[in-house]
């Protein structure tokens, strides 16, 4: 049974159709990239995923559970994590409080009033293991907004991990990267695939390419191709659409 299954999902701004009928399963154990040009719907489609945009019509289930009505908040408390394309840290914050402050807010004890927050045991626990699971143990004390591009961008990732997920929603997590960086964060997603479903909304062909198990093609809000990636490199509709005679000649 797949971690995530969405039907003939479906998104209407108006008379526009941003999404139109999505079918797509995210297996634990796999990278799923989704992969299209500017206005192709990736990002309202992830959107969706993550409950922050309701669906006009289909249906999402996660985990066995039809949670397509469920908020944003209920999604991520049941394990549905997301990054997103734009730098969300608190900079100012070291990369231990960073991944403690997302673990708390899974986590909260509204109750526990006469607790310090920093104190939390369960809260600092999870943090410790997202960094160790995300490779910036070593970072902790660090001040978040003194690291590198790509240093932002895993610790986002680790700062989702603190919050439990068993499905990770990445927007763009390479956007901005150098050869080095990417190599970092695509050994991340290997590692994490072992125990989460993941699905990477990406530009950056070679990393897809390099790090996808499955690949969904989306043109105009809807997808024209799904399956590994030699499929899609030699897909003629894709060719046309998206990929170009650059990778035809790969």
């Amino acid at each position: 049974m797949p971690m995530l299954r969405v039907e003939a999902l479906t998104r209407r701004f108006g008379g526009l159709v941003a999404v139109g009928n999505v079918a797509l399963d995210l297996h634990v154990g796999e990278v799923h990239a989704v992969i299209g040009t500017n206005g192709a719907g990736k990002s309202t489609l992830i959107n969706m995923l993550s409950g922050e945009i309701a669906a006009s019509s289909g249906r999402i289930h996660f985990d066995g559970q039809d949670i397509t009505g469920w908020s944003q908040p209920r999604r991520a408390l049941a394990g549905v994590g997301r990054s997103y394309q734009r730098t969300t840290i608190f900079p100012e914050f070291t990369v231990h409080e960073n991944c403690r402050l997302a673990a708390q807010a899974a986590h909260a004890k509204p109750w526990a009033l006469w607790q310090a927050s920093a104190a939390c045991e369960r809260s600092n626990a999870a943090a410790h293991a997202a960094l160790e699971a995300a490779g910036l143990a070593d970072e902790a004390l660090r001040i978040a907004g003194t690291m590198s591009h790509g240093g932002k961008r895993q610790l986002e990732v680790a700062m989702c991990l603190a919050t439990s997920p068993r499905v990770l929603l990445l927007d763009e997590p390479l956007a901005g990267m150098g050869a080095e960086e990417t190599d970092r964060m695509l050994s991340l997603l290997q590692r994490l695939k072992a125990s989460h479903a993941v699905l990477l909304v990406e530009h950056d062909m070679d990393a897809v390419f390099r790090i996808a198990d499955r690949i969904t093609v989306m043109v105009n809000g809807s997808v024209i191709a799904t399956g590994e990636p030699g499929y899609i490199r030699t897909h003629p509709e894709v060719l046309t659409a998206y990929l170009g005679d650059h990778e035809a000649a790969h």
